[in-house]
């Protein structure tokens, strides 16, 4: 497992009944996590002190309750910084376990010794984007949804990355890769982080189980003659690490030789020095 535990900022306090109790920064959020099927003592007075609490409804979906939070605040990750919202489906504009992936990458971008091009695919809120950009990387982000790029921008103007070699794109990712396939653009790191399900900026419907498959093959025609990486993040309960193992090792490394490496990721728990498992990743490497 690889385990997202460089941060200052924010950390898993404690965890149980279907619930994560998690620092923010300054603020204190409890939320819904499908993983946490275990049912242990609430020692953490937090617990009860939180700012912000996340409520699962049985008909899907939820609502927050808020306690002296504020409407935005800013956590750090080394040189980054995030700007933090709490929205519908619980999340807050971060997920912090995409941290040791963040960390991967970088060093290989800095070790490269090259100018790098890296596209980001499916790139929410730019957490890898300007990850990959404060390591001297030129980005192409794309997104379909006008509202993450936009908080995206932030995040990079918050990072000091205002002027970095990052291309902010809404659209359609598969149409996206298909434009750039006939224009003949390479990248040298491709990172996607695709949705179980979504619809693009004109209604196109993603649904990960029938499109991951095709999609990567489509992406392996816009690498680089001379690849650094390429990562695929899921958040799939049926994609576990041995699918994307596989599916990489077939469609990239037949093409390009190297090696794929796939496992979870996930957060350590302060309260018992347990990791929590928070999705799971593909990586390949020259």
């Amino acid at each position: 497992m690889w385990i997202a535990d460089g941060w200052k900022d924010y950390e898993v306090i404690d965890s149980s009944n279907g619930e994560k109790l998690e620092r923010w920064g300054d603020y204190i959020l409890v939320r819904p996590d499908p993983q946490v099927i275990w049912d242990t003592e609430k020692k953490d007075k937090r617990w009860r002190k939180m700012n912000g609490h996340y409520h699962r409804s049985n008909k899907g979906g939820g609502e927050w309750e808020f306690f002296d939070l504020p409407k935005q605040w800013q956590i750090h990750y080394k040189e980054l910084t995030f700007n933090l919202q709490p929205f519908s489906f619980k999340h807050t504009g971060l997920f912090p376990e995409q941290a040791t992936n963040w960390d991967w990458f970088s060093n290989k971008i800095k070790k490269a010794n090259r100018p790098i091009k890296v596209l980001n695919l499916f790139a929410y809120t730019g957490g890898a984007t300007i990850a990959a950009a404060a390591a001297g990387a030129s980005v192409t982000h794309v997104d379909a949804s006008k509202g993450m790029v936009t908080w995206a921008k932030e995040n990079a103007k918050s990072s000091g990355l205002e002027d970095a070699p990052i291309r902010w794109l809404v659209d359609d990712c598969v149409k996206f890769v298909e434009r750039e396939i006939r224009r003949g653009n390479k990248y040298d790191g491709i990172i996607m982080d695709p949705p179980s399900y979504g619809r693009g900026p004109k209604g196109e419907i993603w649904k990960i189980e029938e499109k991951i498959h095709p999609f990567v093959q489509l992406c392996t025609q816009i690498l680089s003659d001379d690849p650094l990486f390429f990562l695929i993040n899921s958040y799939t309960t049926g994609l576990q690490p041995a699918v994307l193992s596989y599916m990489m090792n077939v469609e990239i490394v037949k093409k390009f030789g190297g090696n794929v490496e796939a496992g979870e990721i996930g957060l350590p728990v302060s309260s018992n020095g347990l990791v929590l498992p928070c999705g799971a990743s593909g990586r390949w490497e020259k």
